[in-house]
């Protein structure tokens, strides 16, 4: 959720620009700037995470484009967002971890140690 400071600026000066799958909204300044880039920034829904950008707002939000690439269709390889867990109860802990009980199987013998 945005801050009030942020939602306030941006009922002043915002002017959206689209949303995303995710329903996280762009905005970007209402007035040209002058001897500055103009503002671009998102407002998520629900957590502010920056993961959350969708790749075809990123390029825009970053300058890299000079509008959002929405209207390129994305290609059957492309997965759908999937939240970063690091941090949290769900992150990945590889076998032997401390955190996942410390025990992990014998090696198999492929592996063999290396002497100096």
């Amino acid at each position: 959720m945005a801050t009030l400071g942020t939602l306030l600026f941006t009922w002043a000066n915002g002017k959206l620009v689209g949303t995303d799958a995710e329903g996280n909204r762009y905005y970007t300044e209402r007035k040209e700037a002058s001897g500055r880039r103009t503002k671009r920034w998102v407002i998520y829904k629900g957590k502010a995470e920056a993961s959350r950008v969708a790749p075809e707002w990123h390029a825009w939000l970053h300058y890299t484009s000079d509008k959002p690439l929405t209207d390129v269709a994305r290609r059957d390889w492309q997965k759908a967002h999937v939240a970063n867990k690091t941090g949290s109860p769900e992150a990945y802990l590889p076998p032997g971890h401390d955190l996942a009980g410390g025990k992990r199987e014998r090696a198999t013998g492929d592996y063999e140690a290396w002497r100096p």
